[in-house]
């Protein structure tokens, strides 16, 4: 698995298993065989895991996993850890949001991770209209000099606000947002504010909810209601950029690349994005170890020039979307913005 510094004594794993999957509203989760999957993980070099505050028990699973991993493996090792979590108020507390229920957020998330100190904060905030975000961001850079907080970051803030925050004082170490082959959207302006202010991108939504893979292959464009979510937010995405004749393309495509590299078109579409400027890892959302080869394989493989090509030459024909990292998604009217979900912490 390879490996990146993404600020002095801060290592990272290239590839980062995400928690959204193990979160509440998926399904039941076997707490024991969740922690026996991260210690597969860990062991087999993801030493990097995401989660967030919203994500129902998964802060409290990998908590577990870091004592087990302790026992297993040694200080050592567990070292070598990092969690990633959010700081994500809901819409609701936005208006009335204070230093004291972030610090109490904060200290409620190391209690769940057990740890003295978070080593990453990515913090979101759901409407720019609604004032609170700079002084919420300031308020985080406090607690990381009281030692709450080892590195503050962000996620899914457009390049306006990311270019607010830093210049307020409030250094990022990295900005989470929606990167893929077919989200281009952060190649606009961010990737370059991320070479100027120095901050590391996390991808997710690099294999667009499943739908950057070999099931939907030569399939018929499915009818909506999709069977969940994360499907329903990608097809839009896959609408906007010319449809589905185009996203099969892709998929073609990214076969042809598979078959030389002996992978499958997901590993393809992740690898893919890790050769991009300034992405320092991607986010590869997992519910267990099912999958584990294959997220291994994503910091394997080496794209040839000719790979690249042929992949830039299908997204030749692409519509770029509108607007910057998050814009279509914070219109709560929206297609893309209606469908998401504002106050996580309280079920909604």
């Amino acid at each position: 698995m390879q490996r990146i510094t993404i600020a002095p004594d801060y290592e990272i794993s290239r590839v980062i298993r995400g928690g959204w999957q193990m979160a509440g509203g998926h399904g039941p989760i076997n707490a024991e065989g969740a922690v026996d999957d991260m210690v597969a993980f860990a062991d087999a070099g993801i030493t990097t895991f995401d989660c967030a505050d919203i994500y129902t028990g998964v802060e409290e699973l990998i908590g577990r996993f870091r004592l087990r991993y302790a026992d297993l493996r040694g200080q050592e090792a567990l070292s070598r850890i990092r969690v990633h979590t959010k700081f994500v108020p809901d819409l609701t507390i936005l208006p009335t949001i204070s230093k004291a229920y972030v610090e109490g957020v904060i200290d409620t998330s190391c209690k769940r991770l057990n740890l003295e100190r978070l080593d990453l904060v990515q913090f979101h905030w759901w409407a720019y209209d609604i004032d609170g975000w700079l002084e919420t961001a300031g308020w985080l850079r406090e607690l990381q000099q009281a030692g709450k907080i080892d590195k503050v970051s962000a996620t899914n803030f457009d390049s306006d606000h990311v270019e607010a925050i830093i210049a307020a004082g409030v250094p990022l170490t990295s900005l989470q947002l929606q990167y893929s082959l077919l989200d281009r959207r952060p190649e606009k302006r961010m990737v370059q504010l991320a070479a100027e202010k120095n901050f590391a991108l996390f991808c997710y939504g690099t294999v667009a909810g499943g739908f950057l893979g070999d099931r939907w292959l030569g399939k018929a464009e499915p009818e909506h209601p999709l069977e969940n979510r994360s499907l329903t937010k990608y097809k839009l995405i896959i609408d906007d950029i010319g449809g589905w004749d185009l996203f099969q393309a892709l998929l073609s495509t990214l076969r042809r690349i598979a078959d030389r590299h002996e992978v499958d078109i997901a590993t393809v579409a992740s690898a893919a994005m890790l050769t991009r400027p300034g992405v320092a890892a991607v986010i590869v959302g997992a519910r267990n170890r099912e999958h584990l080869a294959s997220n291994l394989a994503i910091s394997d493989i080496r794209l040839t020039d000719t790979d690249r090509a042929e992949i830039d030459k299908v997204l030749s024909e692409a519509s770029p979307l509108e607007g910057d990292v998050y814009t279509l998604e914070r219109d709560r009217e929206g297609r893309h913005g209606s469908i998401m979900k504002y106050n996580l912490n309280k079920g909604e």
